[in-house]
């Protein structure tokens, strides 16, 4: 009897594991720095949702956060926001701290095991992806051009390739064509 229960267990898994690789299960409950969890897929009674995938470790993250705060602070109302640590070395503390000292106004997930990062296939942090109410990705890509390159920044964005994607799908509109690929750090475990 026992055998049979490890191996329904088994099967179960097998089974919500194909189901989320190839994109039909989305449902993932992830804890946040808050003490709750949350479905980061979840857009409640918004039009969409925006994950930011960012580190603390990552100079290029920290060189974003003003503007992702401003972009959370502007759309705010009308998408629903979350910041994801996917690093499994990043205790509860360290995403703690960060939100602090980066002055983080929304809610803040850990993906240790990078189940989300792997599904949506981010790579850098940081990197930003706009989900549709049924989870389909419409925007993957850099938040701006204020880093050209890994190590390439410029004095000022030039661009605002996220703004241009929320303001795009908020109108109806599907997300602007090319969508230029995020520069950072790379996400260890899920970049190789």
């Amino acid at each position: 009897m026992r055998r049979l229960l490890n191996c329904n267990k088994l099967m179960r898994r097998l089974l919500l594991a194909f189901l989320l690789l190839t994109g039909i299960a989305t449902a993932l409950e992830l804890p946040a720095t808050d003490g709750k969890t949350y479905d980061p897929a979840a857009v409640g009674d918004k039009k969409a949702v925006a994950l930011f995938f960012v580190s603390p470790f990552c100079s290029t993250t920290k060189s974003f956060m003003k503007e992702i705060n401003q972009i959370t602070a502007d759309y705010g109302d009308r998408v629903v926001f979350h910041l994801i640590h996917s690093d499994p070395e990043i205790t509860l503390e360290v995403a703690m701290e960060h939100a602090i000292l980066s002055e983080v106004k929304t809610t803040v997930l850990l993906d240790k095991e990078q189940a989300l990062a792997k599904q949506l296939k981010a790579k850098i942090t940081p990197e930003a992806i706009i989900l549709s109410p049924q989870a389909e990705t419409l925007y993957q890509g850099r938040i701006n051009d204020l880093y050209l390159g890994p190590t390439k920044r410029q004095r000022a964005a030039t661009t605002k390739d996220l703004r241009d994607a929320l303001d795009a799908i908020l109108s109806g509109k599907p997300g602007p064509t090319p969508q230029h690929e995020a520069q950072g750090c790379k996400i260890s475990e899920v970049s190789r």
